[in-house]
């Protein structure tokens, strides 16, 4: 199991980075709270957890330990994958899901594409007496990665793909965030991805 990377950010995107480590460029899937801590050619740190497959190595980064340990604790429930558990910390962040599950908030669960209300009651199930509280971290708070500047519709287009919406789904959500991208920048400029990417993902889960 590969427990961290450190070393030098070569590429940043809206679901994942690069790391250089010992003159190779290890790709990993990344939270938007660790990818709000990644800077193009400074030196990162990723906690990761390593995904086996028949037919693949995945490798997901964390901004630290507490982020990766809500990652595979949410896999130990029925139904969750290493991209579901992914994407409801892309959605909420590892304190606002300890919150919901220990409250019992299905609706805040439900806000995560792939998750219906019996998922949802599966979840806090199988996990209320196992995740704990908020604790109060800053990977708590779903931090922000910065755009790039290839413009944040394609971004969030790929974000979305990656997390298994069809094209047309992911159209669709860019339509419906749009508004608030223009209030923020003609570009969304001023405001960062990562939270146009949430707003996508929230709209296509009331559709």
């Amino acid at each position: 199991m590969i427990a961290f990377v450190r070393g030098p950010v070569a590429a940043v995107f809206v679901d994942s980075a690069v790391i250089e480590v010992g003159g190779v460029g290890i790709q990993v899937l990344c939270t938007p709270a660790a990818l709000a801590e990644l800077t193009l050619g400074e030196q990162a740190f990723l906690a990761t957890s390593m995904v086996v497959r028949e037919d693949s190595l995945t490798l997901f980064g964390f901004a630290d330990y507490d982020e990766r340990s809500v990652f595979e604790l949410l896999q130990t429930a029925s139904g969750v994958g290493p991209k579901l558990a992914q994407a409801m910390l892309a959605v909420h962040g590892a304190d606002e899901l300890r919150r919901a599950v220990t409250t019992e908030d299905l609706i805040t669960l439900c806000r995560v594409p792939g998750i219906g209300r019996k998922g949802a009651q599966r979840i806090v199930l199988e996990l209320k007496d196992r995740i704990g509280g908020p604790t109060g971290s800053a990977t708590g708070r779903a931090a922000a990665a910065q755009p790039q500047p290839d413009g944040w519709q394609q971004q969030v287009r790929a974000g979305l793909l990656g997390l298994g919406w069809s094209a047309r789904e992911a159209e669709a959500a860019i339509d419906n965030v749009a508004a608030m991208a223009a209030e923020t920048g003609s570009d969304g400029g001023s405001m960062d991805t990562s939270k146009l990417l949430r707003a996508a993902l929230r709209s296509l889960s009331k559709a």
